[in-house]
């Protein structure tokens, strides 16, 4: 997650960040690590919370230039508010994303940020969909994202299995966010994880120094 510097020497936009979105069966987990960079190089903050409630059950999950995500999310939050108050309905999850590609796309050449959307509805339960720079939008099972994921495609595609238990796919996550943040020098400080079931929203955050280690550091 990048913050806008205007640095002349910062060239280009640094997806700083590890996020990752995983069904299982009954629900879905989100995460991200919680840190934040100016091109990449210099650390701003340890404490962000790239994980954002959009609606009751729907969360997103952002990567890129985080005020260009922060100015998008705001608006989709409007937009679903104001759809559900026309619908006498919660949105579904594909609504969101929906409003996100749209956002995304009607904007691709002014923004830097990607997006990951999941959440629990009644038509279709647990769903995960990819939100690309550029407004593509794609469902996932499974889904990462942001510079700290070149590490762990690996693990993922090993680790991740469909129709999980909740605590496998808790643990499967936390797994992946510590393996990229232990590898990724602008993904780190603590993992902010969220469980979405038809039962609620579960919020869980592991501090740095409480997370798996798989190798010496």
């Amino acid at each position: 997650m990048e913050k806008h510097c205007t640095n002349s020497q910062v060239k280009g936009v640094s997806t700083g960040t590890t996020i990752l979105a995983a069904t299982f069966n009954g629900g879905v987990v989100i995460c991200s690590d919680s840190r934040a960079s100016m091109g990449g190089e210099y650390v701003s903050s340890k404490t962000i919370n790239k994980v954002i409630q959009v609606h009751d059950r729907i969360f997103c999950c952002m990567a890129g230039s985080l005020a260009d995500a922060q100015v998008v999310i705001k608006a989709a939050k409007y937009n679903l508010s104001f759809h559900s108050v026309q619908m006498e309905n919660p949105p579904l999850v594909i609504a969101a994303a929906s409003v996100l590609k749209e956002l995304c796309y009607h904007n691709k050449d002014e923004l830097q940020a990607g997006f990951i959307t999941a959440g629990w509805d009644k038509k279709k339960g647990p769903q995960v969909y990819v939100v690309s720079l550029g407004g593509m939008l794609v469902p996932q099972l499974v889904t990462i994202g942001g510079s700290g994921s070149t590490y762990i495609y690996g693990y993922v595609d090993a680790k991740y299995k469909p129709n999980m238990s909740r605590d496998e796919c808790l643990q499967f996550a936390t797994n992946a966010l510590a393996l990229a943040m232990g590898r990724d020098n602008v993904s780190g400080g603590v993992a902010h994880l969220v469980v979405v079931t038809e039962t609620g929203v579960e919020h869980v955050v592991v501090p740095g120094n409480k997370l798996p280690k798989f190798h010496d550091e």
